[in-house]
């Protein structure tokens, strides 16, 4: 890990993924989780707070970067919530079939290598009943946005730990065998449109 990746990369992620318009989608999103609660790529741990005590009975907050939870470490000490640190990136979630309530991810898909891979292991580990809530950035529907995050990808990618401005979003979670129950899109204001385009809902086996 290079001194970028460890030292400023962490801070920079925090500052876009906590500005204004991205907490507002998350608090659309965040508070509905219940029961036992995997939570895919905690970062610096911006929704800890958001979650309800009331109605999580557990939290599983997986983030393979040591940087990022160092970063959430008081947030996470804060929760009123049982919960436990997986340190494994997302392709490998170390929890039994079936055995979770609800999955949140939240602007995480665009950095995960494998996503389908990922969305697979999610679809594994949620119950038949259960929920997943997502709210994530991905591929504008206006072309000359698409076509202008197409060009600029290779070298946003390594600029932002990985994370890819064009990705599918509704499509991936199709792929993975999720039926999507409820989706909203559009633009976040007061961000650039290349990065701006938000997909958010819920979604089950």
């Amino acid at each position: 890990m290079g001194l970028y990746e460890k030292y400023l990369l962490p801070s920079v992620i925090d500052l876009a993924c906590g500005s204004s318009p991205v907490m507002y989608q998350r608090r659309l999103v965040v508070p509905e989780a219940s029961g036992s609660v995997l939570e895919i790529g905690v970062g610096s741990g911006l929704n800890l707070p958001l979650y309800d005590p009331a109605k999580v009975t557990q939290l599983w907050a997986l983030e393979p970067s040591s940087a990022m939870r160092s970063k959430a470490a008081k947030l996470f000490a804060a929760l009123d919530i049982p919960a436990e640190w997986l340190d494994l990136p997302g392709e490998e979630i170390p929890l039994a079939d079936c055995s979770v309530d609800t999955v949140v991810l939240t602007f995480t898909l665009c950095t995960i290598p494998d996503p389908l891979a990922a969305l697979a292991q999610m679809h594994r580990v949620l119950k038949p009943d259960g929920t997943l809530l997502f709210c994530e950035h991905g591929l504008a529907p206006d072309t000359k946005v698409a076509l202008w995050q197409q060009r600029i990808n290779p070298v946003w990618r390594p600029l932002a730990g990985g994370c890819n401005l064009q990705r599918p979003i509704d499509q991936l979670l199709r792929q993975a065998g999720f039926t999507i129950a409820q989706l909203t899109t559009g633009y976040l204001p007061s961000t650039p449109k290349i990065a701006g385009f938000n997909y958010w809902g819920r979604a089950h086996k």
